[in-house]
């Protein structure tokens, strides 16, 4: 699949002080003014925020599953991080997604550190998304890269652009699911990823 959440190449990125008049231009169109004291520092203190919310268009996901652990090679078992809160904003109305997600793999040979799954969600859910679009990407990069027997993905979320506008209806979450590999083909290795995300979490256990 395409990573068409990416900037086209050749795109001259605007200047900081075109983003802030872009964001006071906005504040006008809504109604309000720009230069009211408590609306006068808002322009930076948006771009700043997006910088934040965006920060993902830096960063070349395949880079963040390069390093693996060559003593765990023969671990032949699977590999899940469950409930990954990661924030995102809809491409349509650049309104919020937050959600979590679930990140499984079966090992082929090569194992990464945890904290690269989650580095990875954070670097496709930090741009302009669709979920259906974040989580195959997700799924489709660790595929890539570390060639395991299977991967599997699975992001439940909130979108603010229903549930604040529109149908207006909160409370409403969003599931989607990418299946590769084993996953995918033997119905016992879906069923044990899912008897593993049913069990309790952390938090439940010492509650």
């Amino acid at each position: 699949m395409a990573d068409t959440s990416s900037p086209a190449p050749n795109t001259r990125r605007p200047t900081r002080e075109e983003a802030e008049q872009a964001v006071r231009v906005l504040l006008s169109w809504a109604g309000e003014d720009p230069e009211r004291e408590g609306l006068l520092d808002t322009p930076s203190r948006v771009a700043r925020a997006y910088e934040e919310f965006f920060q993902g268009y830096a960063v070349n996901p395949e880079d963040l599953l390069q390093r693996t652990f060559s003593e765990v090679e023969d671990y032949d078992e699977i590999v899940l991080l469950r409930d990954i809160r990661f924030e995102s904003h809809c491409e349509h109305h650049m309104a919020p997604i937050i959600g979590r997600a679930h990140v499984a793999y079966l090992p082929r040979r090569r194992v990464v550190g945890i904290s690269k799954l989650a580095r990875l969600v954070d670097a496709y859910a930090r741009r302009f998304q669709i979920q259906e679009r974040l989580t195959a990407q997700i799924a489709n990069t660790i595929d890539s890269v570390l060639q395991p027997h299977g991967t599997a993905v699975i992001i439940e979320a909130g979108h603010q652009c229903m549930t604040t506008r529109g149908v207006h209806r909160p409370g409403v979450s969003m599931v989607t699911s990418r299946m590769l590999g084993v996953f995918r083909e033997n119905s016992d290795t879906r069923k044990e990823l899912m008897a593993m995300l049913n069990r309790p979490t952390i938090g439940e256990l010492s509650a």
